[in-house]
């Protein structure tokens, strides 16, 4: 559905989209990187408001979030259209070109996730949420008004600019932010973007909602002890409670490379747990994933894939009565 899209300004007969970093600048008919922002007879609309092309009851574990409600499902919807052009998108198939969809008013799509079992909430999730502002924005203050105990969850590339960020952030419970490097010139080449305003993203939200950080190691470009030593002590320096997935990157979209060496990504998670407390490993069958208490080493929870056995009731160790990061 077609709708007036937010965060704009004309420039004579163009337009400037100020919703995220790329700030394209639209002739008329013309759309912006994303893909759904387009300047329609001198004004800013965004055209897949309300347009669903997955819907699915995702585990939480799925999105990554660990330490955020941990053993519950949660409604998971995506959209079409993304703001940056990874070469190893896993998701092209909706990211970059137009699926078929349906369309759901933010009314219906917040009741939507009251009939699952289990369900803490929506998760806006599959393609990139940034483009879709305007519907989530809607939807997540229709839910928090009608049914406040549930939760809105992006899973974003933190690729927005800081006043819609600031706009969407009071209703927004848990985030996973991709940090996919440390380099600017990778962020550049493979990406499509740059790295700052990435880490201004993970900076702004931190304190302000639930993150957790995903970084895909990919073989011979972002995968040096360095780099992963980088990515460790910045998120330490702001919290070192807050978890990291450190991923396998395997061939896909226009990337062919070979998948990146497993003791590659497990030598990346002694480096990084120097920093930080808790680390995951993602894309690696058979590692174990389990959360133990970062003090004493008492297992907290229990995860084998999807499966997942809470060894605790409450965020506080059993063992050392230590407070937890973990929101139950």
């Amino acid at each position: 559905m077609i709708q007036n899209a937010a965060y704009w300004q004309k420039e004579g007969s163009q337009i400037r989209c100020n919703l995220c970093p790329h700030h394209c600048l639209l002739s008329k008919g013309k759309k912006g990187i994303c893909s759904v922002r387009l300047n329609e007879a001198g004004t800013l609309k965004t055209e897949n408001f309300g347009e669903i092309t997955a819907m699915h009851v995702d585990p939480v574990e799925k999105k990554p979030l660990y330490h955020f409600k941990p053993g519950k499902r949660i409604l998971s919807v995506g959209t079409y259209g993304c703001n940056l052009s990874c070469d190893f998108c896993q998701n092209y198939s909706i990211a970059h070109y137009r699926s078929k969809s349906e369309f759901l008013p933010p009314d219906q799509l917040a009741a939507s996730c009251t009939v699952p079992d289990n369900n803490i909430g929506i998760a806006f999730t599959y393609n990139e949420p940034v483009v879709w502002f305007e519907y989530i924005l809607e939807t997540a203050k229709i839910l928090k008004k009608a049914y406040p105990d549930l939760s809105i969850v992006l899973v974003t590339n933190g690729y927005i600019e800081a006043a819609p960020l600031e706009e969407l952030l009071p209703y927004v419970d848990a985030m996973n932010i991709d940090l996919k490097s440390m380099q600017q010139r990778y962020y550049h080449r493979i990406c499509g973007g740059s790295l700052q305003p990435v880490l201004r993203t993970i900076e702004m939200s931190y304190t302000r909602c639930h993150i957790e950080v995903t970084t895909l190691l990919v073989n011979g470009l972002n995968d040096t002890e360095e780099e992963i030593e980088e990515i460790a002590a910045f998120i330490s320096n702001l919290d070192k409670n807050i978890p990291l997935h450190i991923s396998r990157y395997f061939p896909a979209y226009k990337m062919s490379r070979p998948a990146t060496d497993i003791e590659v990504i497990k030598r990346a998670a002694v480096i990084a747990k120097k920093h930080l407390h808790y680390v995951y490993l993602g894309n690696m069958p058979g590692v174990d994933n389990s959360t133990y208490c970062h003090k004493c080493g008492k297992q907290l929870i229990y995860r084998a894939g999807y499966s997942v056995r809470m060894l605790i009731e409450r965020a506080e160790c059993p063992a050392c009565n230590i407070s937890l990061p973990i929101i139950i």
